[in-house]
Parts: C-alpha cells; sequence; structure tokens
C-alpha cells in the first residue's frame, strides 16, 4: 500500500514566490516615493527663502533681520542688538540661538510680515524652523572673503541641517549639479546648533572640493551619515 506524500507542488511554489516579489516590490516603491517627498520637501525650503527675502524688501525697502525700522514695520519684533540693523547685512550664525542676532530675528521678521507661517514668540520651543528630517533651517549673508563653506560665492548661504546622505545627494541633483562638493548647493558633515564661531560653524568638514562626483575615496558621502546642505543665493 502506498503511502501519501504531502508538500508543494512546483507551481504552488511559484505563486508564493511571485506573490513575494510583488510585496517586496510595492514596499520598495512606498520608500521610494516617501524618499522623493521628503527630498521635494527638503527643496522647497530653500526654494522658499528667496521668496521671504524679496517679498520682505518689496514691502519694506529692508532686509528681514536686518531691518532697522522693524518695530514700525511689523509690531512686535525683538530688538536687534546683535549686529549693525539696516547695514545690507543678515549677521550672526546660520544656526545661531542668540534670540538679539540678525539671523535668528530673520525668521520673526518674515512671519509677523506675514510671509512665512511659524510662531514668532523668540522663546517658543518651535521658533527654529525645521526641515524635513527635523533639521535647523536658517540663513545668514555669506563672506566672500571668508566663505562658510570654501569656494562657494554668493550673497546669502542658506542651510538646513541633519538631512542624511542619500537625501543630500538627491537634493543636489534636483536643485543643482549633482555634485555635493560643487556649485550652489553643498554637503558638508554636520556640526549641531549652536557649535558657531561668527559666521564659521566649527566641526564642519566639507567634502573635497575637486573630487571626482560620485565621490570616491577620501571624500566619500555616507548615505547614513548626517549632513548640513548649503545654498547660496
Amino acid at each position: 500500500m502506498r503511502s501519501k506524500q504531502s508538500g508543494f507542488t512546483l507551481v504552488e511554489i511559484a505563486i508564493v514566490l511571485v506573490i513575494i516579489g510583488l510585496l517586496l516590490g510595492g514596499v520598495l516603491k512606498g520608500q521610494e516615493l516617501i524618499n522623493s517627498a521628503k527630498v521635494k520637501n527638503l527643496a522647497q525650503d530653500f526654494r522658499n527663502v528667496p521668496l521671504f527675502i524679496y517679498g520682505y524688501q518689496d514691502k519694506f525697502k529692508a532686509l528681514p533681520g536686518d531691518d532697522a525700522q522693524a518695530a514700525a514695520h511689523v509690531t512686535g519684533t525683538v530688538a536687534t542688538t546683535g549686529g549693525t540693523p539696516g547695514n545690507g547685512v543678515i549677521e550672526g550664525a546660520w544656526d545661531s540661538t542668540t534670540v538679539t542676532e540678525e539671523s535668528f530675528l530673520f525668521w520673526q521678521h518674515v512671519r509677523l510680515a506675514g510671509l512665512a507661517a511659524g510662531p514668532t514668540n523668540t522663546g517658543d520651543t518651535n521658533y527654529a524652523p525645521r526641515n524635513a528630517d527635523s533639521g535647523i533651517i536658517g540663513i545668514t549673508t555669506n563672506s566672500n572673503t571668508t566663505p562658510y563653506i570654501v569656494g562657494m560665492r554668493g550673497t546669502y548661504l542658506v542651510c538646513s541641517g541633519s538631512v542624511l546622505g542619500k537625501y543630500a545627494k538627491q537634493l543636489d541633483s534636483t536643485i543643482d549639479d549633482g555634485c555635493p562638493n560643487t556649485g550652489s548647493l553643498r554637503a558638508v558633515l554636520g556640526a549641531p546648533a549652536g557649535t558657531t564661531t561668527g559666521n564659521v560653524s566649527v566641526g564642519l568638514v566639507p567634502i573635497a572640493v575637486g573630487a571626482v562626483c560620485p565621490i570616491t575615496a577620501g571624500a566619500v558621502m555616507d548615505d547614513s551619515a548626517s549632513y548640513t546642505v548649503c545654498l547660496t543665493l
């Protein structure tokens, strides 16, 4: 008498493998969409800043943060003592936490002017704008004589912190030349907010200038490492 053997046929195994493949494909596609959405948000953060600057200048003929008549233009602003108001320079580090510095007050001015959303109370824990990776977003005037990042030229410097390397590379491809060590957008190894001296943050290591893209040995950009991404305007 023959014993009855149980098991999966080749057809059944093939069907299971197809289902698994479809599930994995769906998960990967979903992750890709999430990543793309995050990069779009990061890119929009950079694109919004010029609108804030030019919108404020159009309204008040002054630079937000540096406005010497800010108290009259946007009632409720903190007085600036960390720079020289009205000199056409947004003074202070991009990630400043000093309430009276121009780079810090930039956000209060544009919000009180109705150009940007967010808390206007400088003591609010959510006052500093954040990107999609919860990193600080900030602005300062870029020094062409002592640039924040060697080789970068431009009037203003907008930086976004705590951006993973994989997003930084995709972001550069979206709004610049696709190489995070050249052009108007560059990535540097991140430093926490507040570690600044003048307009040069301590602990930021630029990707080697002139390194071939994709970046190779000696200046490897780690997809899982945290970077500060800066754009000159």
